[in-house]
């Protein structure tokens, strides 16, 4: 963190300052990579009072990931809006990965922080599966309101969203965002003229 970032971090409550600093942490270098002892230390607080707010770091993993969830929503849904919202339709997509692939002002880009925390513990922890499942039925919620209704708009959706998963992994394991982004953009295209 720079010097901004720890001064406002040190204004937020205990809970609060654990959760952004596992936040952070998290996304940045994994869930099993990042141990407690390190997110105590840089959240600046005691053991005993991590523990009061998270009785285990599954508790503090599923609070992370519902932190991350409304923020990315949030981020999705204004961007989706910023990018023409129903007027552009699923054309909307591509310029909207484009923004958050590449724009640092949103941290750097590790992939989707549900597939990544699936692809770390999967089974070993059914809540972070459910509360992907979850992130992903309320993103392709957004991406159906894209789309004029139909008989064929949940089919589309759903199809939409598989496409924006593959560009997102295909951007953080291939590094070639802009393949990524023509292949959705292409998917956007023809998912829409097809339903």
């Amino acid at each position: 963190m720079n010097k901004s970032t720890d001064a406002k971090v040190a204004e937020l409550s205990a809970r609060e300052r654990i959760l952004r600093t596992a936040h952070d942490l998290f996304y940045a270098e994994g869930l099993r990579a990042t141990g407690i002892d390190r997110v105590i230390a840089e959240a600046g607080v005691t053991k005993v009072t991590f523990y009061r707010h998270f009785p285990s770091k599954n508790d503090l993993i599923l609070a992370y990931l519902a932190l991350r969830h409304d923020r990315w929503m949030k981020w999705f849904t204004d961007a989706l809006e910023r990018h023409g919202g129903a007027s552009a339709g699923a054309q909307a997509l591509a310029p909207v990965m484009k923004e958050w692939f590449l724009d640092q002002a949103l941290g750097d880009f590790r992939g989707c922080a549900f597939l990544n925390g699936v692809s770390e513990m999967g089974p070993a922890m059914p809540a972070l599966v459910e509360a992907t499942r979850q992130h992903k039925q309320d993103m392709t919620d957004a991406i159906e309101a894209l789309l004029p209704p139909s008989g064929q708009s949940r089919r589309t959706a759903e199809a939409l969203a598989v496409a924006v998963d593959g560009a997102i992994v295909q951007a953080q394991y291939s590094g070639d965002a802009a393949h990524a982004l023509r292949a959705l953009a292409f998917a956007a295209d023809h998912l829409t003229d097809a339903a």
